[in-house]
């Protein structure tokens, strides 16, 4: 499970040892991996992306080389905690799309050692080193992934984890937001602080998009309109974080989500009223 903190803090403590995370940071709990959440603030509010498929791994870099993007060295381990509490103690397991419950005499945190390569990790996102166009056309999101959960087939993952931060545009002769496209990957987007190059309104912190596979999407009119009117000079996009979740497998809304107040019911009247082009 991937947590994404976007209000408050969250401490998880796990097996393995105690994790601190707060917006700006993301921290994954591998399955299997008993672990319970604290709020240190009082409450905190985020995203949570749970994967099914092939473990999260840091992205091939192919041509980019040894350096860039995210870096091993910048993920961050538990610090060794065990609890030796007796008592009664629930503890939720999931087992084939259910939740079971049993209890314990005894805190299942209670390892004071143990052995392997799968573990609980912190990573703070500005660590990420962003790679982008010094020349011209906007770049395919892949060159933002963190992490990778890959399919059977190359370059469709089952899960990549894509984030937007703080960066330079420098491409000329480009429509520099993301353009009008669709695909074999369904987008599910946040964002942590900040806005978004692609929204001009109604996309807050803490919010949610989704365009599943094959759905036309890009920008509203708003940004369409001011990215085709700036003037093409080097622009530092500063204060924001967005990230993406992106998948092979349709995402499909629950109940509670298509009844929810805060739904944005014409969220698809972003894209009306565009004029037509001029061309030269």
């Amino acid at each position: 499970m991937l947590f994404l903190p976007q209000q408050g803090r969250l401490t998880l403590l796990t097996e393995m040892g105690r994790i601190d995370v707060g917006p700006g940071q993301v921290a994954l709990v591998p399955r299997g991996v008993r672990f319970r959440a604290l709020l240190p603030d009082g409450q905190a509010r985020g995203y949570v992306a749970e994967n099914h498929g092939s473990l999260f791994r840091l992205p091939d870099l192919g041509p980019i080389g040894s350096n860039g993007l995210a870096n091993a060295r910048d993920f961050a381990t538990p610090t060794a905690a065990f609890e030796d509490v007796d008592g009664p103690f629930e503890l939720i397991q999931k087992y084939l799309g259910r939740l079971w419950t049993t209890t314990l005499e005894h805190s299942p945190l209670d390892v004071v050692a143990w052995h392997g390569n799968l573990v609980p990790w912190r990573y703070d996102l500005s660590r990420f080193n962003t790679i982008g166009t010094v020349s011209f056309d906007h770049p395919d999101p892949s060159i933002f992934t963190v992490l990778t959960s890959p399919s059977d087939i190359p370059g469709r993952a089952n899960a990549d984890f894509v984030i937007f931060p703080p960066r330079w545009m420098v491409a000329e002769d480009t429509f520099r937001p993301p353009w009008f496209h669709r695909n074999v990957m369904s987008e599910c987007m946040g964002l942590i602080e900040g806005a978004y190059d692609a929204k001009a309104d109604g996309f807050a912190p803490g919010a949610m998009s989704v365009h599943n596979l094959m759905a036309g999407h890009g920008p509203d009119v708003a940004s369409w309109r001011a990215a085709s009117e700036a003037e093409l000079k080097p622009h530092k996009i500063e204060g924001t974080m967005a990230f993406m979740v992106e998948s092979c497998w349709p995402f499909r809304p629950t109940e509670y989500a298509l009844s929810c107040e805060a739904l944005q019911k014409d969220y698809d009247a972003a894209w009306g009223g565009f004029p037509k082009a001029q061309l030269p």
